[in-house]
């Protein structure tokens, strides 16, 4: 039998005002002055955090500090190694769902698989889509051992993600962005399609939503920050449902008390980072957001390579959006076009690219 996703949720009014507040503070920090140096050391801290609080709320033992030190130091903590491969799996996962954010892909069923590989990979290189679960699992009372939830049959789970993945597309002219995370983090969590990394994996896939929908934020924001500070609450708001087994009752559970829960953890989140980048002294930056305003997602997120470089290449463009030799070439062309970038070097070998004096100004704000 196949079983149709069809949400049963209302967007109440206390859903309505969290969406408010959402969209109060992304035009506040969308329009605040803010130099590529001081949004690249937010933006990191942001990641940093995101990849803490997310595998934290999975059992990982690594404090901020420490999952810092194992990701931009190489750092080791003896005994704590499924730590540390952790630590990597997800951070490398959220890399690559910042990649397709930026070419603003569709979301596909292998996307999803592919950011499963890449938390259960532990950070050791490529990996490749993770078929989705042959037999039945169960989650259970860490304390107990009952039976706490009971997920569908594998035969449903592979009819169950496309549909929802077909869901997610479909809505995306028609519902808030928000909404549209929220619920499908929760179907993924109700899936289950995994025997493990179900968790993390729900949580990149409602960033990439998010980030594909415009509420990326610049990337500032840590919602597995949110979750991971009252847990009891992110556990109450997810279980849903009368009885332990999905086909008695879950399926057609009213989520909107889930809903409303995800979208007060967005608004939440989205006022912190306000908080933070009053506390990072930003407001007192060189005003230059009318100038990063011109810039479309694709060319700011390419500031951060002339952070480290002055001149780069269309393949270190092609390593920073997972482009094809061809289509970074083509990219890089029409920004010399466009005057984002000069050309340094014109042989077709040593091909080089700076940013154009305007542009400049935004890595260097004293020049000019």
């Amino acid at each position: 039998m196949l079983i149709k996703f069809k949400p049963n949720y209302t967007i109440s009014l206390k859903a309505m005002n969290c969406l408010l507040r959402i969209e109060a503070s992304k035009q506040k920090i969308l329009h605040l002055p803010l130099t590529p140096t001081v949004l690249s050391s937010l933006r990191e801290t942001a990641r940093l955090y995101t990849t803490h609080y997310s595998t934290m709320i999975e059992g990982n033992r690594l404090d901020p500090d420490q999952v810092e030190e194992v990701l931009k130091h190489h750092g080791h903590f003896p005994g704590r190694e499924r730590d540390e491969h952790e630590v990597k799996g997800y951070y490398a996962a959220l890399t690559q769902l910042e990649k397709w954010a930026a070419q603003g892909v569709n979301i596909t069923e292998k996307m999803i698989q592919t950011l499963h590989a890449l938390v259960m990979a532990n950070g050791k290189g490529n990996a490749k889509p993770t078929a989705y679960r042959d037999a039945q699992n169960v989650i259970r009372d860490g304390r107990t051992k009952a039976i706490v939830y009971m997920p569908p049959e594998a035969k449903d789970v592979k009819s169950m993600m496309t549909d929802m993945v077909d869901w997610i597309n479909k809505k995306t002219e028609i519902l808030p962005c928000p909404i549209i995370a929220g619920i499908a983090h929760y179907q993924f969590a109700t899936i289950h399609p995994y025997y493990d990394g179900n968790g993390r994996t729900a949580r990149l896939l409602t960033t990439l939503i998010l980030h594909l929908g415009g509420y990326d934020l610049k990337g500032l924001y840590s919602l597995e920050e949110y979750y991971a500070r009252n847990l009891g609450a992110y556990y109450e708001a997810i279980s849903i449902g009368e009885s332990h087994n999905y086909y008695l009752g879950r399926a057609e559970a009213d989520i909107t008390k889930w809903v409303e829960y995800f979208v007060e953890g967005m608004a939440v989140s989205f006022e912190n980072v306000l908080k933070r980048m009053d506390e990072a002294g930003t407001q007192g930056s060189p005003d230059l957001s009318a100038r990063i305003r011109k810039l479309d997602p694709k060319q700011r997120k390419a500031l951060e390579l002339f952070q480290e470089f002055e001149t780069i290449t269309s393949r270190q463009i092609g390593e920073l959006f997972g482009f094809k030799p061809r289509t970074s070439a083509a990219l890089c062309a029409s920004w010399v076009e466009s005057g984002f970038l000069t050309m340094v070097d014109s042989s077709n070998k040593g091909r080089k690219y700076k940013l154009s004096a305007e542009y400049q100004k935004l890595i260097y704000p004293t020049i000019g």
